[in-house]
């Protein structure tokens, strides 16, 4: 039978007082980079429009997206507005903080299929049509060292689409919208 004695109190502060520095130390270690050249590598044929992509600056509200139009299969280099000047049409399920960002495009679809969203970062994406939000199909990282961080796949129809891009910690955004081959 075990029996309390005072002394293991103070034993097993000192080993957390000693244990701290090295925890701490731990925590503050950086992520190892990946080991990827200083250019980027090619990615995939279905993502070559994520090369020679154009500057787009987002909309804040569905009345200005049109302005904020991306053409799937080209790339774009986003410019994104602080959050709390967005006026999503659809609430984000992680619409990001105060000082997140984020924004509003358009964009059509011609041709029925499935559609990837691949973007620079973890930031939410959410595709809208006719104030519903669109189910995601397939989540994914981007191809290894590629810039592309974040992959989203939906199965769209012929139609309208708002793009809500929320929670980036940055005010840029590289955005690329392709449809993969059947």
């Amino acid at each position: 039978m075990f029996r309390y004695n005072p002394m293991f109190r103070y034993l097993a502060a000192a080993l957390i007082v000693a244990a701290t520095p090295a925890l701490a130390a731990q925590e503050a270690m950086p992520m190892p980079a990946r080991d990827c050249p200083a250019t980027p590598v090619p990615p995939p044929a279905e993502l070559a429009g994520w090369q020679g992509r154009t500057a787009l600056s987002a909309a804040s509200d569905p009345a200005g997206a049109d302005a904020a139009r991306i053409v799937p299969g080209k790339g774009v280099d986003a410019a994104l507005l602080p959050t709390p000047a967005i006026r999503y049409p659809v609430r984000p399920a992680h619409p990001g903080g105060s000082v997140s960002h984020g924004g509003i495009f358009a964009f059509e679809i011609t041709e029925a299929g499935t559609y990837r969203v691949a973007i620079g970062s973890g930031a939410w994406i959410e595709v809208v049509r006719g104030g519903q939000p669109a189910t995601s199909t397939a989540h994914q990282p981007g191809p290894a060292c590629s810039g592309v961080r974040k992959m989203v796949d939906f199965t769209l129809e012929p139609g309208s689409y708002l793009l809500e891009i929320a929670g980036n910690g940055a005010p840029r955004l590289p955005i690329l919208i392709a449809r993969l081959p059947r």
